[in-house]
């Protein structure tokens, strides 16, 4: 069975779905070179729990309109895909054989940050969908280290699939239009990041809030940087970095994505 790449996506704002875009495009090809997993696992920055990570079982989970203020098109999307409880349970295995606690959900659905860069990827909603949350409080450390305990799962035929955004500040968005440039605070912390990520620097990585330029200025909360750790920690020791796609939209979200094996 072919090991397959832990991906980072950015999943910028809710509109993807809608609004044409160089990320919305890469996205919709990108399940076209990915070979076909068995299931997919995502790590979403809109699932968040406290104390460990939790699991998502449930066998047919629903499409969460987790956001407001959009089209109504928006809200009437469905993402019909199957859910994969027994890969979620495989990942809760490697979990707590790496020592984390992890609690389990039988009915959490897919959030925005799951249904809509997978409906681009694989519009047929045929591949089997699980989630797995990140950890409010818990340090991109211990996020690195949740994914090396679920590194085993993409020999396994399992994606796993982090889903964030590598800038998101949206304080300074002020109705900027899509193709809006981005100012150097945003520019400046893509470059550091793609360079840190491509050296394999876990070390700058993992302390990004005080080595990065504009740490905070790109992140005032970490949620949204918090799945690339897993990705990055899912990629194994030495896993060598792909960035597969670089653009901004709105002048303050960089959509960057990352392959890791």
């Amino acid at each position: 069975m072919t090991t397959l790449p832990a991906i980072f996506v950015s999943h910028g704002s809710p509109m993807l779905a809608l609004q044409d875009s160089p990320a919305r495009r890469f996205l919709e090809s990108l399940g076209k070179t990915l070979p076909r997993p068995k299931a997919i696992l995502v790590v979403s920055a809109h699932w968040e729990t406290l104390h460990g990570p939790a699991v998502s079982l449930a066998t047919q989970p629903d499409t969460i309109h987790d956001f407001g203020g959009f089209p109504r098109a928006l809200f009437e999307m469905r993402y019909p895909a199957p859910g994969a409880p027994e890969a979620a349970e495989r990942a809760a295995s490697l979990l707590e054989a790496a020592g984390i606690v992890v609690g389990r959900s039988s009915t959490r659905g897919l959030d925005h940050g799951a249904w809509v860069p997978l409906r681009l990827m694989y519009p047929e909603a045929d591949i089997p969908v699980a989630q797995v949350s990140i950890v409010r409080g818990a340090s991109p450390a211990e996020h690195e280290k949740m994914g090396r305990a679920l590194a085993e799962l993409r020999k396994e035929g399992v994606l796993v699939f982090a889903s964030g955004s590598l800038t998101h500040n949206l304080y300074e968005f002020r109705g900027q239009a899509i193709d809006a440039p981005a100012p150097a605070w945003v520019s400046d912390f893509a470059a550091w990041m793609q360079d840190r990520i491509e050296a394999d620097d876990r070390a700058a990585l993992l302390d990004y809030r005080k080595a990065a330029p504009f740490a905070a200025e790109n992140h005032p909360t970490d949620e949204h940087l918090l799945p690339l750790f897993v990705a990055l920690g899912a990629g194994g020791k030495g896993a060598h970095a792909t960035r597969l796609h670089s653009s901004f939209e709105h002048g303050v979200l960089a959509m960057d994505a990352y392959a890791f094996n």
